[in-house]
């Protein structure tokens, strides 16, 4: 089975992560990802790749029943040296525009995810949520850098701790997102900025964010390594399994 439809037009590569209810990731459909930003690197044909959600969700992070089925051998911090840390540096590191087409709710390692595309167009509709304090962990996927870089520190503290979600019309206003356009015209404005791109100097863009990367995240293997260092640490504790415990049960945490 396959969670990641891809079409190649004019250009232009659209990768629709395409897992109900949610879009949640679980190991398949990262190493799906990893291969189409692999094969998007490679390919001349591919000029601009836009990742957007099937249905009205973008993605609500990790999909925590995966990660519980194999709790007794799990290491978080392998987990994420193997998924979303290699996710994260393609996407960084890949010398062609990408443009993440926020439909709705996005969330967890799907927040990081959006965070290191180039560009973010989102629907009215969408909201970011950091999530992970919510089940008693530490951020990863890079939103620990991120996040920061886009909205300041102090935001990026308080949407943290609280786990409170950021509504669209906020996320334009700080610098989050780039658009925020009607759901029913964000595929059709998002594809006119990506054949925009397509027909732009695919050197130069690929020099350009090259240059971004050196002057403002050049420490972000780092930060992701020390991500993951981190998440194993919170992996283990009481207030990691209360968290997933009531997220489980649909109930208030007792931390």
């Amino acid at each position: 089975m396959t969670f990641l439809r891809t079409d190649l037009h004019d250009g232009v590569l659209l990768l629709t992560i395409d897992r109900p209810p949610a879009n949640a990731f679980n190991l398949a459909l990262i190493d799906e990802l990893q291969t189409a930003f692999k094969q998007a690197a490679r390919d001349a044909q591919t000029r601009t790749i836009v990742l957007t959600g099937a249905g009205k969700v973008f993605g609500a992070g990790q999909d925590i029943s995966e990660m519980k089925a194999g709790e007794a051998s799990i290491s978080y911090r392998q987990h994420l040296l193997e998924t979303y840390n290699p996710l994260i540096l393609q996407i960084r590191r890949l010398e062609k525009p990408v443009i993440a087409a926020i439909n709705g709710p996005c969330a967890g390692a799907s927040l990081g995810i959006a965070l290191a595309c180039d560009l973010r167009l989102a629907a009215d509709s969408a909201r970011f949520v950091v999530g992970f304090t919510g089940i008693g962990l530490v951020p990863d996927s890079g939103v620990s850098l991120l996040l920061p870089v886009l909205i300041g520190l102090t935001r990026a503290t308080e949407f943290t701790f609280s786990n409170q979600p950021i509504s669209a019309q906020k996320a334009l206003e700080w610098g989050l997102v780039n658009r925020v356009v009607p759901l029913d015209t964000l595929m059709m404005e998002t594809q006119q900025l990506a054949a925009q791109l397509a027909a732009g100097p695919s050197g130069a863009l690929g020099l350009s964010k090259r240059l971004f990367n050196r002057a403002v995240l050049p420490a972000l293997e780092e930060i992701l390594d020390y991500e993951a260092h981190l998440q194993e640490i919170a992996g283990r504790s009481a207030e990691h399994r209360e968290g997933v415990a009531a997220f489980l049960e649909k109930r208030a945490p007792k931390f």
